[in-house]
């Protein structure tokens, strides 16, 4: 069509200007988007040039190579020559439809790398390109099938829009990998390093046997890696191989390689400019002679290598290994050439992204000085405290060459937001702790100014709270914290799987921190606390003395018991003075419990101080690094209570592969009273099980429980039978009184009756023995660790906010002082851990954190409680 548009065009040519003339001006009509500079820019003819015939025919086939016009037409108006201009359309709009396996995004930005993009003149060799273009994306995907139909819809204004109609088909699925070549490794072991797999069992969720042009060609470079590793120094990949079924349903790989032979070094050198000690260089290459060339440590030397001098100010140095092979005796030289280039400067620190944070917060944190020799490791080192932070979702770090000059360098710092705190009113659920309703303002960075300001109130099941805190991390420059917190809390225990019991406690404390390194801290605080503590009638015999005692009622012997007990199966009343009821002295009541002792309100002074040593990537969800806090807190001579508490927490975070990440934790902790106290404060007793401790065991649950709950023992001192039957009858009994028992081995009393010397009898309620009245009572030993192995959720792109694990979990608490009464209670015994493995995930959301946990347990103790599924949302982190 455009030949014979052409002929037709130089045919007119030739009828209109069968004379020669000079050319006085030239005019230019039909033009809409083709700019007139375009074509007096293709046009071979200029004003005052004298035309003639092959003058004409040249011009027209100029301005048609242009590709914008679909016609032209010369003419002539006295010495004017004119062109007559028919543009083609425009592109107004590409449209697609059908399309899902690939987002029409990723379909544009293909088209536009192809040269073919909205506002492009319109041409039929367009609709070509795009059709290739298209089904060459679906072929990557290993979608053979696919079909790509194109409409074209004509609009005002001379423009067209281009409906493309996909169908995607079905992807191919991968039925076979062949490896031609190797005899060193099996086939099925280097199968194993592809990404690429036959179609399986999980392949529906994994798609990995879906065909994909850069998955395949990742495997050939992870297959030719695999042998230059290993000392194949000619090896080489021949050919790859893509066959078809008939159907385009199954996909069949070839892969034919050439293994050589194994090389061994022969000698290493060092060329070039080491510009520092050459013995330091040496002490990082991980290569020695005589041993098989690996490329992965010629390449980790380079590495290791470039940072030294990077650290020595030698920012945009290069070092490069250089294998030169004898074939003959199978050995390779390495040289490394060394190119560390002019020592830089640092010129500027520049920060991007910090919408909320102020540059000074990020600017404390640089351990790269503005102006000092540029050093890597330094650089890196900011960017890893910035990321401790807990500010930010993202760090990246850039150098950048200042323009004009040779030596100097801009370090960009470029940050990513994210909530450090919560404002408003929050309400989530956990398993224990019920509804959880919070208002509160909590920032972690105070209007960017990294100081930790919050006021909260919150309450759920077992507790309410109301908390102030304030913490200037940079209280002085060098970095010397300060903090203030005030706090009132009531808890209910009960509700908490803990033996029953409430306080009250309010108090304040002063903190101070001050840094040993980038990574050690030490710090201390002190503060007074006001403890009110408030027994239940489900409290147990530790708490306070059980029964309660009516003081109002005396008490008759053993022996008198005994008496009327006779009298009674003999159907003998005994009338009022029968018995003399004598009063109860306190002696007679028991073993006392704490609170008999001490009190049940306690004022002291506590001080803490703790040791910090964390290299950890991040401030939540860490990854990578590894955390140390040893702590002491004492409560201070003077007050109501003296104690001690050591406590002792650490992690470890050790990369396995690229995705999988070894988590090892443990928490271990002693404590003990001094002075006047005799025995810890329950109520500072340490407990296990749940979240943050062993999973799969119910929260608090673990350790020493609590002793039954006691009942008092009465009897009837008056019998009047008052209708002579000899049977008792509730209406003839009065004057009851306690039982003071006088010797044990009288009588065979039932086992739950307590019957100990000069001592009221009890009853034991054994309807309390698992019941949550009989909660946990804890210890004063806690030991608890676990190995976790982190790895990524599949089709999940940002992993930032999200951390997935399987675990297991083993830990138990241990009291040194057991009660001859307590259930479960041990002094330290390793083989009365308890342990669980299990799945865990925790998400930190909009909402609030969430967390969720999937535990069997697999060793536990008798009287231990069990729980798999556990979890919770919207609590604090």
């Amino acid at each position: 069509m455009r030949v014979f548009g052409c002929f037709l065009a130089l045919f007119l040519s030739c009828t209109v200007y069968a004379q020669t003339f000079r050319v006085s001006d030239i005019r230019v009509e039909g033009l809409q988007r083709v700019s007139a500079g375009s074509v007096f820019s293709a046009l071979p003819i200029r004003v005052g040039d004298l035309l003639t015939q092959a003058d004409i025919q040249s011009a027209t086939r100029e301005l048609f190579k242009v590709g914008y016009f679909s016609d032209v037409e010369i003419k002539r108006d006295g010495d004017v020559l004119v062109l007559v201009i028919k543009e083609r359309p425009a592109i107004n709009k590409i449209e697609l439809k059908g399309n899902k396996a690939i987002k029409t995004e990723n379909l544009m930005d293909s088209l536009r790398d192809n040269n073919l993009s909205e506002g492009q003149i319109f041409q039929r060799a367009t609709l070509e390109g795009i059709t290739q273009a298209l089904q060459r994306e679906y072929v990557n995907q290993g979608r053979y099938g696919a079909s790509v139909k194109i409409e074209i819809e004509d609009m005002p204004r001379n423009q067209v829009k281009v409906l493309v109609n996909i169908d995607e088909g079905s992807p191919s699925r991968i039925k076979q990998i062949n490896i031609v070549g190797n005899s060193s490794y099996r086939e099925e072991e280097l199968i194993d390093l592809f990404e690429l797999k036959t179609t399986g069992m999980w392949s529906w969720i994994s798609g990995n046997d879906k065909y994909n042009r850069e998955k395949l060609k990742g495997d050939l470079e992870r297959l030719e890696s695999w042998y230059l590793d290993r000392g194949y120094l000619n090896f080489k990949i021949d050919s790859s191989q893509i066959s078809l079924s008939t159907d385009k349903s199954k996909i069949f790989i070839t892969v034919n390689i050439t293994e050589g032979e194994i090389y061994r070094i022969s000698d290493i050198d060092l060329a070039g400019d080491p510009a520092i000690d050459e013995n330091i260089i040496r002490s990082m290459i991980l290569m020695r002679k005589d041993q098989i060339f690996s490329q992965i440590l010629m390449t980790t030397s380079e590495e290791y290598v470039t940072k030294r001098l990077g650290n020595e100010g030698y920012t945009f140095a290069k070092v490069q290994g250089m294998p030169e092979r004898n074939d003959a005796d199978k050995t390779v030289k390495i040289t490394f050439f060394i190119e560390p280039g002019k020592r830089a400067y640092v010129n500027r620190i520049n920060f991007r992204g910090n919408t909320k944070t102020v540059d000074e917060v990020l600017r404390r944190e640089m351990r790269q000085m503005e102006g000092g020799s540029a050093n890597s490791a330094q650089i890196e080192h900011s960017k890893v405290r910035l990321e401790r932070l807990g500010f930010f979702k993202e760090v990246k770090v850039e150098n950048k060459e200042v323009p004009g000059t040779s030596d100097q360098i801009d370090v960009e710092y470029t940050v990513e937001e994210q909530p450090s705190g919560s404002m408003g009113l929050q309400v989530g659920y956990a398993q224990y702790s019920g509804l959880l309703f919070s208002a509160s303002i909590q920032q972690n960075n105070w209007f960017g100014t990294g100081k930790q300001v919050g006021f909260s109130f919150s309450h759920n099941r077992y507790q309410t709270a109301y908390n102030f805190n304030y913490n200037d991390p940079y209280f002085t420059p060098d970095g010397v914290s300060r903090g203030l917190s005030l706090y009132y809390t009531k808890s209910d225990y009960g509700s908490y799987n803990v033996t029953p019991y409430s306080t009250n406690v309010y108090g304040g404390k002063i903190n101070f921190g001050y840094p040993i390194s980038d990574i050690e801290r030490i710090g201390f605080d002190i503060g007074l606390r006001s403890l009110e503590v408030e027994p239940t009638s489900y409290s147990s015999q530790e708490i306070i003395r059980t029964p309660i005692w009516n003081p109002n009622y005396g008490y008759i012997t053993q022996d008198e018991n005994y008496e009327l007990t006779v009298r009674q199966l003999l159907g003998l009343d005994y009338p009022s003075g029968s018995f003399e009821i004598k009063p109860v002295d306190e002696s007679m009541l028991g073993t006392p419990g704490f609170l008999d002792i001490y009190g049940d309100t306690f004022n002291d002074a506590q001080v803490s101080m703790y040791w910090l040593r964390s290299t950890l990537n991040r401030g939540i969800l860490a990854n990578r690094g590894a955390s140390q806090q040893l702590g002491v807190e004492i409560s201070l001579p003077g007050g109501d209570l003296q104690y001690y508490k050591i406590n002792y927490t650490g992690q470890i975070f050790q990369p396995l592969t690229r995705s999988l990440t070894l988590r090892l934790h443990t928490r271990l902790g002693y404590a003990s009273a001094y002075g006047d106290l005799d025995e810890l404060p329950f109520f500072e007793h340490y407990y296990a099980g749940g979240f943050g401790s062993v999973r799969g065991f119910e929260r608090n649950t673990l350790g020493p429980r609590s002793t039954y709950i006691r009942e008092a023992i009465t009897a009837a001192t008056t019998w009047d039978d008052v209708n002579g039957d000899g049977i008792q009858q509730s209406n003839e009994l009065s004057n009851p009184a306690y039982i003071l028992c006088s010797d044990p081995d009288v009588q065979n009393y039932n086992a739950n009756v307590a019957c100990d010397a000069g001592v009221l009898m009890s009853n034991a309620n054994t309807n309390n023995l698992v019941g949550r009245t009989r909660g946990a009572f804890g210890g004063n030993v806690l030991i608890q660790g676990g190995a976790e192995i982190l790895f990524p959720l599949p089709f999940i792109k940002d992993q930032r906010s999200l951390q997935t694990t399987f675990f297991i979990d083993a830990g138990n608490v241990f009291d040194t002082h057991c009660g001859a009464t307590q259930l479960n209670c041990y002094d330290v015994d390793l083989d009365r851990i308890n342990a669980s493995v299990g799945f865990g995930l925790t998400w930190i959301s909009g909402f609030g954190p969430m967390t969720f946990s999937i535990a069997e347990p697999f060793k536990e103790n008798e009287y231990d409680r069990t729980e798999v599924f556990q979890f919770s949302l919207g609590q604090t982190f």
